[in-house]
């Protein structure tokens, strides 16, 4: 895939993880093709299973990613090239990686990880996540095809928040930074309830938007709507 393909609008996040109601591969390759059918120019998989059932389901782009967990970090987003060596296996036509300059598993630094994964898989466009315009700039000049605001917030203060996290505002700042700083496509992700915010992202000069949760977390849709609900029955 060629970066100029990958079209402006909306991005639909399709993740469930396993304590999640709609978890598994056959569900989230619905829910894609759901995004595909309303107008989505892409979707975001986690797994390789889940990757594989949606590429098999869309013709959208896939943006893969394996969330895995190590000892001692944080960083949990396509962390080592292990896992991008297992993303690209499944035919995904984007790789998101974490960018961020927090201690990696393997202590590579993100920019030669980022450079080691484009040298091995030179047909495939990577998406740098990032936390800041200092990660997003170090991961423009090692060669990311795609910068996203996806980690911004996290953990940070939004981690003392009583109010669950996907009911924050996104990080606009950052987008309109970024933008205005590096010459690849900037994604706007994290915490985009609404397509009024998406639309402010492109505003400022995201050249695409991810919303997930408002579109493919029901549970989290739920909880926002009893939230409200709650708050004006405990008024009466």
């Amino acid at each position: 895939m060629r970066i100029e393909e990958l079209r402006r609008g909306l991005i639909v996040s399709c993740q469930a993880a396993q304590d999640e109601p709609l978890h598994g591969s056959a569900f989230m390759a619905r829910m894609a093709l759901a995004a595909e059918i309303g107008g989505a120019i892409a979707v975001r998989i986690n797994s390789a299973a889940d990757i594989i059932a949606v590429k098999e389901t869309v013709k959208i782009p896939v943006i893969g990613i394996i969330k895995r967990d190590y000892p001692g970090t944080p960083v949990r987003i396509t962390p080592t090239m292990k896992e991008i060596r297992e993303v690209c296996e499944t035919g995904a036509d984007i790789v998101a990686v974490d960018c961020t300059f927090r201690e990696r598993p393997d202590g590579i630094d993100p920019g030669e990880l980022i450079k080691a994964a484009k040298s091995e898989y030179p047909g495939i466009l990577f998406m740098a996540d990032i936390m800041n315009l200092e990660e997003g700039i170090s991961a423009w000049e090692n060669g990311a095809d795609i910068v996203a605001s996806t980690l911004a917030g996290y953990p940070g203060d939004f981690s003392k928040s009583k109010v669950p996290i996907e009911f924050l505002p996104p990080s606009l700042e950052l987008v309109s930074e970024l933008a205005a700083t590096v010459s690849v496509p900037v994604i706007a992700e994290g915490r985009i309830w609404s397509a009024e915010n998406a639309v402010k992202a492109l505003r400022l000069g995201a050249h695409a938007a991810v919303i997930g949760a408002s579109i493919t977390r029901p549970q989290i849709i739920t909880l926002r709507m009893v939230t409200e609900i709650n708050e004006y029955l405990s008024g009466i």
